[in-house]
Order: structure tokens, then C-alpha cells, then sequence
């Protein structure tokens, strides 16, 4: 029981590092956070997805919750491990590694900043739930959802959001603002729903 709740705390960590370490690069290679993101969340839906179906996402495991795709139990044990997950990326990146974190700049309240948030997530979700749905063969999953990730946040993004998608990576960037916590989850619920509808009406 306890192996898929660590599977998401290891994918949210890893996915919330990376997204800090793109984020404050002190390197001399410049990575696109929206690449690296896509490119890890497609590693982890490969690697852990048999295991606990790599959420590693807040908003997506209360869309699967919203659709009945997970137990209420689970969904709680999922959140908290992906939560974990986030706070611990900014103890190894700020104190392990010695980085001074970059602070996000989130800006005052939006209603157009929250629905381009939502709007991208509604696209990410939209992705997953063709994989959740057995409408994608499992050998195109991860790139299935990891371009999904890539579209939702270049959509996000483009339409003046941050384009973060993810409760647990907001925690780890400090934005923990009423849009980028609660925007993914409206976008999440109505991407997996939108998918759900077109799949049963065939």
C-alpha cells in the first residue's frame, strides 16, 4: 500500500527540484522550465507509473478523485506525499546545495491569470485522462503526458500565468497564492471531466 504513496513523494521531489534548479541555474546551460518539466514528468509516468500512476501532482489526483479514478483514501495519502515531496526540494536545493532560491513574482489577483492557469490545465489533464482512458497505447504514454505537461504550461504561460500546473511545485516556488493553489485543481476537475463526457457519448 505504502510503495505508491512514496513513489509520488520520489516523482514530486525530483519534479520539484528540477523545476528549482531551472528556475535558479547557475550553470552555463540555459534549460527551458517547460522542457525540463515535460521531459521529467515523461521519465516518471514510465518509471513509476505502474506504481502509483505518477500523479505527482495535487490537482491531478483530485481530478482522478473527481472522476472516481481513485479512492478517497488514496487521493489523501497521494496529496500528502506530494506535498512532502515539494517542501523537501526546497530544503536540498536552498540548504543542501547552498542556492539562494529566486523569489516568483505572482502578482496581484486575476481573474484572466486564473482562468490562463486553469486553461492550461484543462489541456495537461485533457492529455492524461486520453492515457487514464485507455484511448493511448502504453507505449506513447509518457510522451502523451509529458507533452501535455509542455502544452498546458506554454498555454498557461503565453496567456500571462506562470504556467506552473502544479499545487506541489507553487509550494516549492514559493507561490502559494490563492491562483496558483486553486486554479489547477478547476482546471484538472474540467479537463477530466470534458474527457470523460466525449469518451462515454461514443
Amino acid at each position: 500500500m505504502y510503495k505508491k504513496y512514496i513513489a509520488e513523494f520520489i516523482g514530486t521531489y525530483c519534479l520539484s527540484l528540477v523545476v528549482l534548479l531551472a528556475v535558479n541555474m547557475r550553470g552555463p546551460l540555459p534549460i527551458a522550465v517547460p522542457l525540463i518539466a515535460g521531459f521529467t514528468l515523461m521519465i516518471f509516468v514510465y518509471t513509476l507509473g505502474s506504481i502509483s500512476g505518477s500523479h505527482i501532482n495535487p490537482a491531478v489526483t483530485l481530478g482522478l478523485l473527481s472522476v472516481k479514478k481513485i479512492s478517497l483514501k488514496d487521493a489523501g495519502g497521494y496529496i500528502v506525499a506530494q506535498l512532502l515531496g515539494g517542501l523537501l526540494s526546497i530544503v536540498l536545493v536552498g540548504r543542501v546545495l547552498d542556492i539562494t532560491l529566486k523569489a516568483v513574482r505572482t502578482g496581484a489577483f486575476s481573474s484572466g491569470i486564473f482562468f490562463a492557469e486553469a486553461l492550461g490545465m484543462f489541456f495537461f489533464t485533457f492529455g492524461i485522462a486520453s492515457v487514464v482512458y485507455g484511448k493511448t497505447k502504453e507505449q506513447m504514454s509518457g510522451l502523451v503526458v509529458g507533452g501535455s505537461l509542455l502544452l498546458g504550461i506554454m498555454i498557461a504561460s503565453f496567456s500571462g500565468a506562470l504556467g506552473i500546473l502544479n499545487p506541489a511545485v507553487a509550494v516549492a516556488l514559493g507561490a502559494t497564492t490563492f491562483v496558483y493553489l486553486l486554479a489547477p485543481i478547476v482546471g484538472s476537475v474540467a479537463g477530466f471531466w470534458a474527457y470523460k463526457w466525449m469518451s462515454d457519448s461514443k
